[in-house]
């Protein structure tokens, strides 16, 4: 299922930081009618992609989850899950799109009260449902949904009454002046996003495919990277939000030509990075069995197997804060290109090919080692 909601991210991305990076950009240079379109043409493209990709999911639902690489074992589970969750992609895109535009606005507290709003409710009914009500797989969808469309909602509610700028009817129809702006901006971050949804499809199948060739079966290889990357998802979280709040300072400094506050602003954010990106470094080497038991037991093969992905995959994290924050600062500059060619380098450039070649040569032992590589060429 993760590649869906991959897809969902990269559009939110796209209209998100896209039309904030616009807005941000043309307030600037004091072009506040400019600025009102670019957000409303955002919020318009949101939600009409969110809708066009739950019809997509609802409709060719079984063969997505087989090409996405899921085993017939766990197929059932995935259908269930997914079935449901797809329903909420539209608020989902919208939480976390609409959170870059409030940003944007000049509200960045009100953009993590919206998520953080929808995390803990689908938190606390993960609980109500898959333990209170043993609903299973049924229950943590049903709760993610429930979470997104609250977050959602808040968002569009908060989008209704902008602070800087005044939003109307005009400003929400679709002019392509503004769109193709929006996109060129949101290009990069979206396509790492897409890149990423490639390397999940083609690492699952190689997982499989090579952990039934090993003494780890299919599914261990399969259930580690899913933790594994689920873990590197929480500490990417932080370089990413360094970036996403850099974006709004160095748009409207870069706009307004004020480029000394816009260094300032990038090599303070590169410093924060690094001392996070440390910190993860060290946890990820010093504990990696601690870490993966807080997702549950298994054998000693799923222990030997996880710790190695963990040390050998992550062993550059010290190095992987770099790559998202300054691509994002490219787009956030209106430097679209740079920014692409910087979000594809590690994904697409250097480990999707790793990940293909490597194995052939030493087995699943190929994948762990296409990680580090790939980090530290990017």
């Amino acid at each position: 299922a993760f590649p869906l909601s991959i897809s969902c991210i990269a559009i939110a991305l796209m209209f998100g930081i896209g039309g904030a990076s616009a807005f941000n950009l043309a307030m600037g240079r004091r072009e506040k009618e400019e600025a009102a379109h670019y957000i409303g043409n955002s919020i318009m493209m949101i939600v009409i992609c969110g809708t066009a990709l739950c019809l997509i999911t609802q409709l060719f639902l079984e063969p997505m989850l087989r090409f996405f690489g899921s085993p017939d074992n766990v197929l059932g589970y995935a259908k269930t899950y997914t079935r449901i969750t797809s329903l909420g992609f539209p608020f989902l895109i919208l939480a976390a799109g609409g959170g870059h535009l409030i940003r944007a606005d000049g509200n960045p507290r009100f953009a993590m009260v919206c998520n953080l709003a929808g995390a803990v409710v689908n938190t606390v009914l993960d609980a109500v449902f898959v333990f209170g009500f043993h609903w299973g797989m049924a229950g943590a969808a049903a709760a993610t949904i429930i979470g997104q469309m609250l977050s959602g909602l808040m968002a569009i509610h908060y989008l209704r009454h902008c602070r800087t700028v005044e939003l109307t009817k005009e400003h929400l129809k679709i002019k392509w002046q503004y769109v193709k702006r929006i996109l060129s901006l949101g290009a990069a971050p979206c396509t790492n996003q897409i890149a990423m949804m490639v390397v999940q499809i083609v690492l699952n199948k190689s997982l499989t495919y090579y952990g039934a060739l090993s003494i780890y079966g299919e599914a261990i290889p399969l259930a580690c990277a899913g933790i594994i990357m689920k873990v590197n998802q929480v500490f990417f979280s932080f370089p990413i939000g360094i970036s996403q709040g850099l974006q709004p300072i160095v748009s409207f400094n870069y706009g307004a030509e004020n480029y000394t506050r816009v260094k300032k602003a990038y090599l303070k954010a590169i410093t924060y990075g690094f001392a996070i990106a440390v910190f993860a470094f060290l946890m990820f080497q010093l504990l990696p069995r601690q870490i993966i038991s807080i997702f549950g037991d298994g054998s000693a093969e799923y222990y030997q197997f996880a710790v190695s992905y963990f040390r050998i995959f992550l062993l550059f994290t010290f190095l992987n804060f770099m790559q998202p924050i300054t691509s994002n600062f490219f787009t956030a500059i209106g430097k679209p290109t740079k920014g692409m060619f910087l979000s594809l380098t590690r994904q697409i450039i250097f480990l999707l090919p790793l990940i293909v070649v490597l194995p052939m040569l030493i087995g699943i032992d190929g994948i762990l080692y296409a990680g580090p590589i790939a980090d530290f060429m990017a």
